[in-house]
């Protein structure tokens, strides 16, 4: 039997626990698999296998018959300093933290080549999608031109309730925080942290370089309006926060709301599901879709990985691997091009004299809503300045 350990016994890691414990994996990872640790500050008493628990580390790291180790502690410290032992005494580990994917990744993965064990996370991207090894194996015959996805269920759950029942994003978000979507403190989902950090694994993934997630430019839904929606409508849109990537000499990468045309596959994505468009100059367009978080999903997506190591044991997935890219590897946002979208009163000839034919919508005492052709961010920004334009939104193209 593979005996493994578990870091963190929180809704992933239980979830872990609850799979591993209730299926034979016999034939699929051609052994047994077992958990011999759970490592938490908590006392779990009237736990089924309470003998299992431990609050010391070193008990794991050390024990010469612990093959793999899921870390599903979440956060960057201690999570950091556990793995890179981990890896460095020879175990493989598994992980669903994207946080700690996409910061320490390069580092992780080469420890990881060095000892010959593997350090994968398939769960840190899109939950229960499976795309990382999608985007490792099945896809590498094309070079990936581009990424486009819904990468976090908070912000999506939150639009859907916007677009669909007209709630302000306050209400909507409250919705969320009961339903259990959303946490008490938002900030990483609805500031776009969340998915940024995801576009950086999947943009790394798709390009051979570490694209650090500090080099993406982001911006959440918090000032997303119901009159932003209803405009958005009537122009043939709906608005969904995006993570863009794409690679035509340098690397762009943004995670912003963006107005999405409604006969795009990717419109109708509501509530908690994710969806993750990959276009490559052979297969063309391919879209990964499911729920991109909860227990069982996540959870089921870190149990495939810890039979993807004991199916391959001794041996190291050296598709795993980035380079550090060069200095100037990120195309700056100020070059990248887009149709935008605004609202204001000014009047159409002076809009239509600045930005050229322009699709509107109108509204009361004046309002209506326009959508640019497509120009430069820099050219776009310095015309919006003429007319006081603050507040515009990115229109995603195919």
């Amino acid at each position: 039997m593979v005996k493994i350990a578990i870091l963190g016994y929180g809704t992933v890691g239980s979830g872990v626990y609850e799979i591993i414990k209730n299926e034979n994996f016999y034939e699929k990872a051609l052994n047994p698999i077992g958990v011999k640790y759970i490592l938490d500050i908590r006392d779990f008493p009237e736990h089924e296998e309470k003998e299992i628990f431990t609050k010391d580390f070193e008990q794991i790291v050390n024990d010469g018959e612990v093959y793999c180790v899921v870390e599903t502690m979440g956060g960057l410290h201690p999570a950091y300093e556990f793995t890179k032992r981990l890896l460095m005494a020879g175990k493989n580990v598994v992980t669903s933290n994207k946080e700690l994917v996409a910061t320490y990744g390069p580092e992780l993965l080469a420890i990881a080549k060095e000892k010959n064990v593997n350090y994968l996370f398939e769960a840190s991207v899109g939950g229960g999608i499976p795309i990382i090894k999608p985007m490792c194996t099945s896809l590498t015959s094309n070079r990936i031109e581009k990424i486009v996805g819904i990468l976090n269920g908070t912000t999506n759950f939150i639009l859907t309730e916007m677009i669909n029942k007209g709630k302000t994003f306050d209400e909507a978000l409250t919705d969320a925080q009961n339903k259990g979507y959303a946490e008490r403190n938002p900030a990483a989902d609805v500031e776009g942290h969340d998915a940024c950090r995801k576009l950086a694994i999947l943009s790394s993934l798709a390009w051979g370089d570490y694209v650090n997630y500090k080099d993406i430019v982001t911006e959440g839904i918090t000032e997303i309006t119901t009159k932003d929606v209803m405009y958005a409508d009537k122009l043939g849109f709906v608005i969904k926060l995006i993570g863009f990537a794409k690679k035509d000499g340098r690397i762009f990468a943004r995670v912003a709301p963006m107005l999405v045309p409604k006969k795009y596959p990717i419109a109708g994505v509501d509530g908690v599901f994710n969806a993750i468009i990959v276009k490559g100059n052979y297969l063309g367009t391919s879209m990964f879709y499911g729920r991109g978080a909860g227990k069982f999903p996540t959870a089921s997506a870190v149990v495939a990985d810890v039979i993807e190591s004991v199916r391959h044991i001794n041996a190291n997935k050296a598709y795993l691997e980035w380079k550090e890219a060069a200095p100037d590897y990120m195309l700056p946002a100020s070059e990248s091009e887009n149709r935008y979208f605004a609202i204001t009163d000014t009047p159409k000839d002076q809009i239509e004299s600045l930005f050229g034919d322009i699709l509107t919508a109108d509204g009361e005492n004046g309002e209506y809503a326009f959508v640019t052709g497509v120009m430069k961010e820099r050219d776009f920004t310095e015309k919006a300045a003429v007319t006081g334009l603050t507040k515009f939104i990115r229109v995603l193209e195919s």
